[in-house]
């Protein structure tokens, strides 16, 4: 197994126990954290596309 497939293993595994053990309250950070960062994204996608 190459470092990248363990490091992948790893994350999968990471997730996994996270979806199993985390409280509410933190699984409901981590969701705000993602979408706060993917509504950025979008943001900035629009706002290319605005600009061509």
């Amino acid at each position: 197994m190459n470092p990248s497939e363990k490091n992948a293993q790893e994350m999968k595994r990471s997730l996994s126990d996270f979806v199993r053990n985390a409280t509410s309250e933190e699984k409901e950070r981590v969701y705000q954290e993602v979408m706060k960062k993917a509504w950025e994204r979008q943001d900035r996608i629009i706002e290319k596309a605005r600009n061509m």
